[in-house]
Protein backbone atom coordinates (compact mmCIF):
# COMPACT_ATOMS: atom_id res chain seq x y z
CA UNK A 1 0.00 0.00 0.00
CA UNK A 2 1.24 3.80 -0.68
CA UNK A 3 -0.62 6.63 0.14
CA UNK A 4 -0.46 9.85 -1.97
CA UNK A 5 1.78 11.70 0.17
CA UNK A 6 4.74 9.28 -0.26
CA UNK A 7 4.16 9.07 -4.39
CA UNK A 8 4.30 12.83 -4.35
CA UNK A 9 7.72 12.77 -2.27
CA UNK A 10 9.29 11.15 -5.20
CA UNK A 11 7.88 14.25 -7.72
CA UNK A 12 11.03 16.19 -8.20
CA UNK A 13 13.36 13.06 -8.58
CA UNK A 14 14.36 12.53 -12.45
CA UNK A 15 13.68 9.02 -13.28
CA UNK A 16 12.06 7.76 -9.81
CA UNK A 17 8.88 7.31 -11.73
CA UNK A 18 6.75 6.62 -15.24
CA UNK A 19 3.36 7.76 -16.60
CA UNK A 20 1.88 5.13 -18.70
CA UNK A 21 -1.53 6.46 -20.84
CA UNK A 22 -2.03 3.01 -21.58
CA UNK A 23 -5.27 4.26 -24.54
CA UNK A 24 -6.93 7.23 -25.02
CA UNK A 25 -10.52 5.87 -24.86
CA UNK A 26 -13.39 6.51 -22.71
CA UNK A 27 -17.23 6.04 -22.10
CA UNK A 28 -17.66 9.26 -20.53
CA UNK A 29 -18.40 12.69 -21.88
CA UNK A 30 -17.08 15.44 -19.25
CA UNK A 31 -16.93 18.99 -21.03
CA UNK A 32 -13.78 19.76 -19.48
CA UNK A 33 -11.68 16.44 -20.45
CA UNK A 34 -8.23 17.28 -21.32
CA UNK A 35 -7.42 14.45 -23.99
CA UNK A 36 -10.91 14.92 -25.55
CA UNK A 37 -11.39 10.52 -25.07
CA UNK A 38 -14.29 9.32 -26.58
CA UNK A 39 -15.39 4.89 -26.80
CA UNK A 40 -13.72 5.12 -30.01
CA UNK A 41 -10.62 7.09 -29.45
CA UNK A 42 -7.32 5.61 -30.15
CA UNK A 43 -5.83 2.28 -28.45
CA UNK A 44 -2.54 0.53 -29.26
CA UNK A 45 -1.52 -3.25 -28.67
CA UNK A 46 -1.34 -4.20 -24.63
CA UNK A 47 1.82 -6.20 -25.78
CA UNK A 48 3.64 -2.69 -26.54
CA UNK A 49 3.60 -1.52 -23.10
CA UNK A 50 3.14 -4.84 -21.55
CA UNK A 51 7.01 -5.86 -23.17
CA UNK A 52 8.22 -2.09 -21.63
CA UNK A 53 6.89 -3.21 -18.24
CA UNK A 54 8.92 -6.19 -18.65
CA UNK A 55 12.33 -4.88 -18.83
CA UNK A 56 12.09 -3.09 -14.92
CA UNK A 57 14.67 -5.36 -13.11
CA UNK A 58 14.94 -4.79 -9.26
CA UNK A 59 18.61 -3.35 -10.06
CA UNK A 60 16.73 -0.70 -12.80
CA UNK A 61 13.28 0.00 -12.08
CA UNK A 62 10.86 2.88 -11.38
CA UNK A 63 10.04 3.59 -7.92
CA UNK A 64 6.04 4.19 -9.00
CA UNK A 65 4.31 2.99 -12.36
CA UNK A 66 1.05 5.59 -12.65
CA UNK A 67 -1.34 4.28 -14.87
CA UNK A 68 -4.02 6.51 -16.84
CA UNK A 69 -6.02 7.01 -20.02
CA UNK A 70 -8.37 7.90 -21.24
CA UNK A 71 -9.69 5.35 -18.63
CA UNK A 72 -7.23 2.90 -17.76
CA UNK A 73 -9.65 0.25 -16.50
CA UNK A 74 -10.96 0.01 -19.80
CA UNK A 75 -8.02 -2.15 -20.13
CA UNK A 76 -7.95 -4.01 -16.69
CA UNK A 77 -5.65 -7.31 -17.64
CA UNK A 78 -3.21 -4.83 -18.66
CA UNK A 79 -3.73 -2.67 -15.53
CA UNK A 80 -3.30 -5.87 -13.65
CA UNK A 81 -0.52 -7.09 -15.61
CA UNK A 82 1.42 -3.90 -15.78
CA UNK A 83 1.24 -4.07 -11.80
CA UNK A 84 2.15 -7.33 -11.02
CA UNK A 85 5.51 -6.70 -13.47
CA UNK A 86 6.46 -3.34 -11.31
CA UNK A 87 5.36 -5.11 -8.27
CA UNK A 88 8.10 -8.18 -9.40
CA UNK A 89 10.61 -5.72 -9.54
CA UNK A 90 10.09 -4.06 -6.33
CA UNK A 91 8.19 -0.89 -7.41
CA UNK A 92 4.82 0.23 -6.85
CA UNK A 93 1.95 1.31 -8.68
CA UNK A 94 -0.79 3.50 -8.99
CA UNK A 95 -4.19 4.23 -11.57
CA UNK A 96 -6.32 7.28 -11.87
CA UNK A 97 -10.02 6.28 -13.01
CA UNK A 98 -12.96 8.47 -13.52
CA UNK A 99 -15.08 5.07 -12.38
CA UNK A 100 -17.34 4.79 -15.45
CA UNK A 101 -18.87 1.26 -13.58
CA UNK A 102 -19.72 3.16 -10.34
CA UNK A 103 -22.99 3.02 -10.59
CA UNK A 104 -23.57 -0.34 -11.63
CA UNK A 105 -23.44 -1.61 -8.17
CA UNK A 106 -20.79 -4.21 -7.47
CA UNK A 107 -17.28 -3.54 -9.17
CA UNK A 108 -16.91 -5.63 -11.80
CA UNK A 109 -14.69 -8.75 -11.18
CA UNK A 110 -12.32 -7.87 -13.84
CA UNK A 111 -12.28 -4.31 -12.69
CA UNK A 112 -11.45 -4.95 -9.23
CA UNK A 113 -8.47 -7.66 -9.81
CA UNK A 114 -7.03 -4.71 -11.45
CA UNK A 115 -8.15 -2.71 -8.45
CA UNK A 116 -6.96 -5.25 -6.17
CA UNK A 117 -3.33 -5.66 -7.62
CA UNK A 118 -2.51 -1.80 -7.59
CA UNK A 119 -0.63 -0.13 -4.83
CA UNK A 120 -3.04 3.12 -4.50
CA UNK A 121 -6.21 3.72 -6.05
CA UNK A 122 -7.11 7.21 -7.28
CA UNK A 123 -11.01 8.47 -9.01
CA UNK A 124 -11.29 11.44 -10.56
CA UNK A 125 -13.96 14.21 -9.00
CA UNK A 126 -15.40 17.05 -10.33
CA UNK A 127 -18.44 19.30 -11.53
CA UNK A 128 -18.67 17.69 -14.73
CA UNK A 129 -17.70 13.91 -13.78
CA UNK A 130 -20.93 14.68 -11.32
CA UNK A 131 -22.94 15.05 -14.80
CA UNK A 132 -22.20 11.56 -15.67
CA UNK A 133 -21.27 9.50 -12.21
CA UNK A 134 -23.11 10.05 -9.06
CA UNK A 135 -21.33 11.47 -6.42
CA UNK A 136 -23.00 8.96 -4.06
CA UNK A 137 -22.05 6.10 -6.28
CA UNK A 138 -18.04 7.43 -6.16
CA UNK A 139 -18.19 7.72 -2.49
CA UNK A 140 -19.38 3.97 -2.19
CA UNK A 141 -17.06 2.55 -4.38
CA UNK A 142 -14.21 4.48 -2.21
CA UNK A 143 -15.48 3.18 1.08
CA UNK A 144 -15.52 -0.19 -0.18
CA UNK A 145 -11.82 0.09 -0.90
CA UNK A 146 -11.20 2.21 2.45
CA UNK A 147 -13.08 -1.05 4.59
CA UNK A 148 -10.43 -3.57 2.68
CA UNK A 149 -7.87 -1.65 3.80
CA UNK A 150 -6.96 -0.21 -0.06
CA UNK A 151 -5.23 3.04 -0.04
CA UNK A 152 -7.25 5.65 -2.10
CA UNK A 153 -7.30 9.45 -3.73
CA UNK A 154 -9.36 11.56 -5.16
CA UNK A 155 -8.20 13.99 -7.47
CA UNK A 156 -10.18 17.21 -8.26
CA UNK A 157 -10.40 19.98 -10.31
CA UNK A 158 -12.14 22.91 -10.25
CA UNK A 159 -12.17 26.75 -11.75
CA UNK A 160 -10.19 28.20 -8.98
CA UNK A 161 -9.85 29.02 -5.25
CA UNK A 162 -12.92 30.41 -5.46
CA UNK A 163 -15.02 27.98 -7.07
CA UNK A 164 -17.51 26.91 -4.42
CA UNK A 165 -18.32 23.64 -6.34
CA UNK A 166 -14.98 22.77 -4.25
CA UNK A 167 -15.66 24.42 -1.27
CA UNK A 168 -18.17 21.98 -1.12
CA UNK A 169 -16.66 18.43 -2.40
CA UNK A 170 -13.84 19.05 -0.20
CA UNK A 171 -16.04 19.86 2.49
CA UNK A 172 -18.26 16.75 1.67
CA UNK A 173 -15.06 14.11 1.32
CA UNK A 174 -13.64 15.18 4.70
CA UNK A 175 -17.19 14.44 6.47
CA UNK A 176 -17.95 11.31 4.47
CA UNK A 177 -14.52 9.71 5.34
CA UNK A 178 -13.38 11.38 8.37
CA UNK A 179 -10.67 12.74 6.60
CA UNK A 180 -8.71 9.25 5.60
CA UNK A 181 -9.21 10.24 1.68
CA UNK A 182 -6.87 12.68 0.51
CA UNK A 183 -7.18 15.22 -2.30
CA UNK A 184 -5.02 16.56 -4.77
CA UNK A 185 -6.90 20.13 -6.08
CA UNK A 186 -5.88 21.53 -9.41
CA UNK A 187 -7.48 24.07 -11.64
CA UNK A 188 -8.93 22.76 -15.16
CA UNK A 189 -6.74 23.44 -18.03
CA UNK A 190 -7.59 24.89 -20.98
CA UNK A 191 -6.61 21.67 -23.33
CA UNK A 192 -8.70 19.41 -24.87
CA UNK A 193 -12.70 19.93 -24.46
CA UNK A 194 -12.51 22.79 -22.11
CA UNK A 195 -10.24 24.79 -24.90
CA UNK A 196 -13.53 25.46 -26.62
CA UNK A 197 -15.02 27.15 -23.21
CA UNK A 198 -11.90 27.75 -20.61
CA UNK A 199 -11.40 31.55 -20.50
CA UNK A 200 -7.35 31.93 -20.82
CA UNK A 201 -5.01 33.67 -18.68
CA UNK A 202 -2.42 35.94 -20.70
CA UNK A 203 0.93 36.04 -18.78
CA UNK A 204 1.86 38.99 -17.16
CA UNK A 205 4.89 40.61 -18.49
CA UNK A 206 7.97 39.66 -16.92
CA UNK A 207 11.25 42.56 -16.15
CA UNK A 208 13.09 39.58 -14.99
CA UNK A 209 13.54 35.96 -15.08
CA UNK A 210 14.49 33.99 -12.22
CA UNK A 211 15.18 30.07 -12.18
CA UNK A 212 12.16 28.28 -11.88
CA UNK A 213 12.81 24.68 -11.96
CA UNK A 214 10.19 22.18 -13.61
CA UNK A 215 9.24 19.44 -11.63
CA UNK A 216 6.84 18.03 -13.64
CA UNK A 217 9.52 17.41 -16.16
CA UNK A 218 11.18 14.48 -14.24
CA UNK A 219 9.28 11.52 -15.18
CA UNK A 220 8.74 9.93 -18.23
CA UNK A 221 5.57 9.83 -19.98
CA UNK A 222 4.13 7.32 -22.19
CA UNK A 223 1.54 8.65 -24.49
CA UNK A 224 -1.59 6.03 -25.62
CA UNK A 225 0.18 5.45 -28.87
CA UNK A 226 3.86 4.38 -27.60
CA UNK A 227 5.61 7.97 -27.30
CA UNK A 228 7.75 8.66 -24.58
CA UNK A 229 8.40 12.02 -23.29
CA UNK A 230 9.63 14.67 -20.98
CA UNK A 231 6.03 16.16 -20.64
CA UNK A 232 2.97 15.43 -20.20
CA UNK A 233 1.24 18.61 -21.51
CA UNK A 234 -1.20 17.42 -23.25
CA UNK A 235 -1.03 19.98 -26.15
CA UNK A 236 1.88 18.10 -26.80
CA UNK A 237 0.70 14.71 -26.22
CA UNK A 238 -2.36 15.55 -28.75
CA UNK A 239 -0.30 16.73 -31.75
CA UNK A 240 -1.44 19.98 -31.45
CA UNK A 241 1.84 21.53 -30.85
CA UNK A 242 4.48 19.37 -32.90
CA UNK A 243 6.54 17.76 -29.82
CA UNK A 244 9.78 19.55 -29.58
CA UNK A 245 12.72 17.77 -30.07
CA UNK A 246 14.40 18.28 -26.92
CA UNK A 247 11.52 16.69 -24.62
CA UNK A 248 11.37 13.27 -26.61
CA UNK A 249 12.81 10.32 -25.14
CA UNK A 250 11.79 7.67 -27.69
CA UNK A 251 9.38 4.94 -28.39
CA UNK A 252 8.20 1.81 -26.07
CA UNK A 253 8.05 -0.76 -29.31
CA UNK A 254 11.50 -0.15 -29.14
CA UNK A 255 13.35 1.19 -25.92
CA UNK A 256 13.35 -0.61 -22.82
CA UNK A 257 13.20 1.33 -19.27
CA UNK A 258 17.11 1.48 -18.89
CA UNK A 259 17.08 3.17 -22.14
CA UNK A 260 14.52 5.67 -21.35
CA UNK A 261 15.79 6.63 -18.06
CA UNK A 262 19.38 6.60 -19.43
CA UNK A 263 17.62 9.07 -21.36
CA UNK A 264 15.59 10.97 -18.88
CA UNK A 265 18.77 11.46 -16.89
CA UNK A 266 21.10 13.11 -19.22
CA UNK A 267 19.65 14.55 -21.53
CA UNK A 268 20.86 18.20 -21.82
CA UNK A 269 17.87 19.61 -22.12
CA UNK A 270 15.94 18.00 -20.09
CA UNK A 271 18.35 18.55 -17.05
CA UNK A 272 18.44 22.38 -18.00
CA UNK A 273 14.55 22.80 -18.18
CA UNK A 274 14.37 20.67 -14.28
CA UNK A 275 16.99 22.62 -12.70
CA UNK A 276 16.46 26.39 -14.45
CA UNK A 277 12.72 26.28 -16.37
CA UNK A 278 12.42 27.41 -19.94
CA UNK A 279 11.41 30.95 -19.48
CA UNK A 280 15.22 31.40 -17.38
CA UNK A 281 16.99 29.06 -20.30
CA UNK A 282 15.74 31.68 -23.32
CA UNK A 283 16.57 34.58 -21.42
CA UNK A 284 19.77 34.08 -20.32
CA UNK A 285 21.17 31.97 -23.28
CA UNK A 286 18.39 32.92 -26.64
CA UNK A 287 20.21 34.29 -29.22
CA UNK A 288 19.43 38.46 -29.55
CA UNK A 289 15.77 38.62 -30.83
CA UNK A 290 14.70 35.22 -29.51
CA UNK A 291 11.43 36.66 -28.54
CA UNK A 292 10.95 37.18 -32.05
CA UNK A 293 12.69 34.75 -33.97
CA UNK A 294 11.59 31.88 -31.31
CA UNK A 295 7.89 32.83 -32.38
CA UNK A 296 7.53 30.97 -35.97
CA UNK A 297 4.31 28.57 -35.34
CA UNK A 298 1.60 30.44 -36.44
CA UNK A 299 0.87 32.31 -33.57
CA UNK A 300 -0.79 29.39 -32.07
CA UNK A 301 2.25 29.26 -28.96
CA UNK A 302 2.55 32.52 -28.75
CA UNK A 303 5.28 35.30 -29.90
CA UNK A 304 8.59 33.61 -27.12
CA UNK A 305 9.41 33.87 -24.39
CA UNK A 306 8.39 37.51 -23.06
CA UNK A 307 4.59 36.66 -23.56
CA UNK A 308 4.01 33.44 -24.73
CA UNK A 309 4.08 31.76 -21.03
CA UNK A 310 6.19 28.83 -19.18
CA UNK A 311 5.57 25.55 -21.21
CA UNK A 312 4.69 27.48 -24.44
CA UNK A 313 8.38 28.83 -24.01
CA UNK A 314 9.67 25.19 -23.70
CA UNK A 315 8.34 24.42 -26.71
CA UNK A 316 10.26 26.72 -29.16
CA UNK A 317 13.67 26.28 -27.15
CA UNK A 318 14.77 24.36 -29.70
CA UNK A 319 14.16 26.51 -32.45
CA UNK A 320 16.54 29.35 -31.45
CA UNK A 321 19.86 27.15 -31.90
CA UNK A 322 21.52 29.30 -29.53
CA UNK A 323 19.95 27.86 -26.64
CA UNK A 324 20.42 23.98 -26.61
CA UNK A 325 24.12 24.57 -28.50
CA UNK A 326 24.51 26.58 -24.91
CA UNK A 327 23.37 23.96 -22.64
CA UNK A 328 25.42 21.42 -24.16
CA UNK A 329 28.45 22.76 -23.95
CA UNK A 330 27.57 23.75 -19.74
CA UNK A 331 26.29 19.88 -19.74
CA UNK A 332 29.35 18.34 -18.40
CA UNK A 333 30.71 20.94 -16.20
CA UNK A 334 31.01 20.11 -12.39
CA UNK A 335 29.38 23.07 -11.67
CA UNK A 336 26.38 22.64 -13.67
CA UNK A 337 25.80 18.98 -11.82
CA UNK A 338 26.38 20.31 -8.62
CA UNK A 339 23.22 23.31 -9.36
CA UNK A 340 21.63 20.33 -10.53
CA UNK A 341 21.87 18.22 -7.35
CA UNK A 342 21.30 20.82 -5.28
CA UNK A 343 17.94 22.11 -7.09
CA UNK A 344 16.73 18.13 -6.86
CA UNK A 345 17.64 18.41 -2.87
CA UNK A 346 15.65 22.00 -2.64
CA UNK A 347 13.02 20.45 -4.26
CA UNK A 348 12.50 17.13 -2.48
CA UNK A 349 13.30 19.25 0.86
CA UNK A 350 10.51 20.80 0.63
CA UNK A 351 8.33 18.06 -0.05
CA UNK A 352 4.62 17.03 -1.58
CA UNK A 353 2.77 19.92 0.20
CA UNK A 354 5.23 22.27 -1.95
CA UNK A 355 4.60 20.39 -5.40
CA UNK A 356 1.39 20.95 -4.90
CA UNK A 357 0.99 24.16 -3.69
CA UNK A 358 2.46 25.15 -7.11
CA UNK A 359 0.93 22.93 -9.50
CA UNK A 360 -2.35 22.05 -7.77
CA UNK A 361 -4.48 24.97 -6.10
CA UNK A 362 -2.70 26.39 -3.21
CA UNK A 363 -5.59 26.97 -0.62
CA UNK A 364 -6.18 23.44 -0.64
CA UNK A 365 -2.60 21.80 -1.12
CA UNK A 366 -2.70 20.51 2.11
CA UNK A 367 -5.82 18.27 1.74
CA UNK A 368 -3.08 15.68 0.18
CA UNK A 369 -1.93 15.14 3.45
CA UNK A 370 -5.68 13.28 4.68
CA UNK A 371 -4.55 10.26 5.87
CA UNK A 372 -1.65 10.08 6.43
CA UNK A 373 0.57 8.43 9.09
CA UNK A 374 4.08 9.89 9.65
CA UNK A 375 5.61 7.15 10.76
CA UNK A 376 4.83 5.38 8.02
CA UNK A 377 7.72 6.59 5.66
CA UNK A 378 8.77 6.04 2.21
CA UNK A 379 12.03 3.97 1.59
CA UNK A 380 15.19 5.90 0.48
CA UNK A 381 15.09 4.90 -2.84
CA UNK A 382 16.16 7.36 -5.46
CA UNK A 383 15.36 9.96 -2.90
CA UNK A 384 18.14 12.81 -3.24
Amino acid sequence: MVHLMEILRYRPVPASAVFFGITRRCPLHCKHCSTSSMLDSEEYPEQMFRKFAESFTPENRPEFVLMSGGEALLRPRLVREIAELARAAGSRSHVLSGLYFADRGRIPRPLKRAIDAVDHFSASLDRFHEEEVPRASVFRILRELLDEGKDVSLQLTGLGPDDPYLADITAEVRREFDDRVPMLVAPISPHGRADAWLLKRMPLPKSTVDPSPCAVSAWPVIGFNGQVTACGNQDVMDGKVPLPPHLYLGHIARDDWPTIKERALENPMVRAIRAAGPEYLMDRHGSTGAEGSSGGNGGSIGDGCGSAGYCETCWVLSKDTAVPRAVRELADRPATRLIERQTESLLVEAGPLAFARQYGIAKYADLVSLGHDPSRRTPAGSLA
